[in-house]
């Protein structure tokens, strides 16, 4: 599928301290036309941080609602016919990056790509593909005619349900490493207990919305899909 326009898709919440930096590097990239930061109802800085950033279009929830509902808000509006989607917090994160991530998409090597980033789970790491990563290029078509569905999704289970789509479409799918690129852990964001209780809200919304042995089928299956 040929790429006409690539829409970049930043959901955040509560990351003023990060957002701009990942914002910049988006709204820069000749191959971005668009760049939407959704602000999941922050009730920090983050709008602040990236609305008068050139190539920012800003949308912001009344309240929040989770990752889930913050992409879709942001898929409802984006115009290319590609998304990329990047997590707000990474650091260390470049226009090279995004380019060898948009790259295997744009040379119809893979019609969906996601980043194996250098402090991903260490179970990732090794077997070569982090299935949750939130940063990934993918056909808009692809998620478009399920945004209904997404609303009814818990807040985090947009990757394993994009997941789905992948396998069952049987998508090849190109895994770009990321090694200088990181996601900080929840603990070191918000603190050890909090950040255990995101961490553990994540995988029960995860299983809400697929149950373990259908997660256990789509890395296997995912895996399959590599090119």
């Amino acid at each position: 599928m040929t790429v006409h326009g690539v829409t970049c898709i930043i959901p955040a919440y509560n990351e003023g301290p990060r957002i701009a930096r990942v914002a910049r590097v988006a709204a820069s990239h000749p191959a971005i036309t668009e760049t939407i930061i959704v602000d999941d109802g922050s009730s920090d800085d983050t709008a602040a941080q990236v609305a008068a950033i050139p190539g920012v279009r800003l949308i912001r929830q009344p309240r929040n609602a989770g990752k889930t509902a913050a992409l879709a808000r942001g898929l409802a509006q984006a115009q290319g016919s590609h998304t990329l989607l990047l997590d707000a917090d990474l650091t260390g994160l470049t226009a090279d990056h995004i380019t060898a991530l948009i790259t295997p998409v744009a040379q119809t090597r893979a019609a969906v790509s996601i980043s194996l980033r250098g402090n991903a789970p260490a179970p990732w790491r090794l077997i070569g593909l982090d299935y949750i990563s939130g940063e990934r290029v993918l056909p808009r078509n692809l998620i478009a005619p399920h945004l209904d569905r997404l609303t009814s999704l818990p807040p985090f289970g947009f990757e394993v349900f994009l997941n789905a789509l992948i396998t069952r479409a049987a998508l090849p799918v190109a895994v770009v490493r990321w090694p200088d690129v990181a996601s900080p852990l929840k603990h070191r964001k918000y603190g050890l207990w909090r950040g255990l209780r995101g961490d553990a809200g994540m995988i029960a919304d995860m299983l809400r919305t697929h149950g373990p042995a259908t997660l256990g089928r789509q890395i296997i299956q995912m895996r399959r899909l590599r090119v």
